[in-house]
């Protein structure tokens, strides 16, 4: 007996208070719940969107090599016009001042030599802008924010970048990087030993024959390459849209404090539609006494009609009730000495058709005029 007290003793000293929330996969719970429109738009106004930076990269290397291909001739003779300009006009500076190269001379054929490099690059850079933008639109559409700009210190947390480091995108990111290098690689052995014995020859080619193997073996290559990378891009592109998905998912916890946060905590909600239907009702109370007939269920609807033939071209009812409400209607009516007509089809559809102040539809004006021709016979007024 003893030995079981001092046991159970000992189980209570050991047990350690704990919360099942700390297990928790986040606050709320496990993330089970799809993303809702709120927490997508406020993902995207932070700049975090479904995107693959592979798909422009892709692109770009594509149109590249497809525009070297295209302006193989445009650049050729640029770039000719522009070694001719530089070692024509170098030599007739030195003749001109005895064997000597003034710096604004000199400053004159640099600013010279990079305008006319830079007029052969503006179809690519002008390219390259457009590809970057359609990439970027295509992917998560059009949309400026920037907030991605602004300095955050949580992006300086050493821990945090720690765990960035091991994190499952990294992972990703380093195998895909691999795979890059590894297919390239493959890809580029593979075309230059079918192309072996073309390159064996350079050396017996003229220059301009064998300017031009190059460039067309270079560009062959680079095509090839870029095609690898589209294959690359495009399941990069599904991986970053299914990772997204996953990381904007919620927790119940988190949808229930969102809905709270955008439509209102439904308590305070209730709270509030209940005190606009009691002032309804008192509003609806201090009108009844002007009615001219309370048409009645006669137990479960009441529906107070007033008609003011000047003012208005049909009745109007100007309250109605089920239940106690409708006990408090026919109290009232009884108090104000106003006529208590049961009529139960006329009831319901009034009480399920018409909201208070509004007129009776026509289809209901003779079973309604019915009845306040029997009240006005009642009061003498007819």
């Amino acid at each position: 007996m003893i030995l079981c007290e001092n046991q159970e003793k000992l189980n209570i000293g050991l047990m350690i208070s704990y919360d099942l929330q700390f297990f928790a996969d986040g606050p709320g719970g496990e993330k089970t719940e799809q993303p809702t429109a709120k927490k997508l738009q406020d993902a995207r106004q932070e700049g975090q969107v479904a995107k693959s930076q592979e798909i422009g990269h892709a692109a770009g290397l594509m149109a590249l090599f497809i525009m070297i291909r295209v302006l193989y001739p445009y650049m050729g003779t640029n770039f000719s016009n522009t070694f001719r300009y530089v070692y024509t006009q170098i030599p007739d500076i030195i003749v001109m001042h005895n064997g000597n190269m003034p710096f604004t001379n000199l400053r004159v054929i640099l600013t010279q030599t990079l305008l006319r490099i830079l007029l052969t690059a503006i179809p690519f850079l002008a390219v390259a802008l457009i590809i970057a933008f359609i990439c970027n639109v295509v992917q998560v559409g059009w949309k400026i924010t920037t907030k991605p700009l602004r300095p955050k210190l949580s992006k300086l947390n050493p821990i945090k970048g720690f765990k960035k480091i091991f994190s499952t995108r990294k992972i990703f990111d380093l195998v895909k990087a691999i795979a890059k290098i590894a297919v390239i690689g493959v890809v580029v052995y593979t075309y230059f030993l079918s192309y072996t014995a073309s390159i064996f020859t350079l050396y017996d080619m003229p220059l301009r024959q064998g300017i031009g193997l190059m460039g067309n073996t270079i560009v062959e290559v680079g095509i090839r390459i870029a095609a690898v990378y589209v294959v690359i891009a495009a399941i990069d592109y599904v991986y970053q849209k299914r990772k997204f998905r996953k990381d904007m998912m919620m927790t119940k916890q988190e949808v229930k404090d969102e809905y709270k946060n955008t439509e209102g905590d439904p308590q305070i909600k209730g709270q509030q539609r209940r005190r606009m239907m009691q002032a309804s009702q008192r509003r609806m109370m201090q009108e009844l006494p002007k009615a001219d007939v309370v048409i009645t269920n006669p137990t479960h609807y009441a529906v107070a009609i007033s008609y003011d033939a000047e003012k208005y071209d049909a009745p109007r009812v100007i309250a109605k009730g089920e239940g106690y409400l409708a006990q408090r209607i026919k109290d009232i009516a009884k108090e104000n000495n106003i006529e208590i007509v049961e009529n139960k089809p006329l009831a319901r559809m009034l009480y399920a058709n018409v909201d208070v102040g509004e007129f009776v539809p026509p289809e209901l004006y003779q079973a309604v005029a019915e009845v306040l021709a029997f009240v006005y016979h009642l009061q003498g007024k007819v």
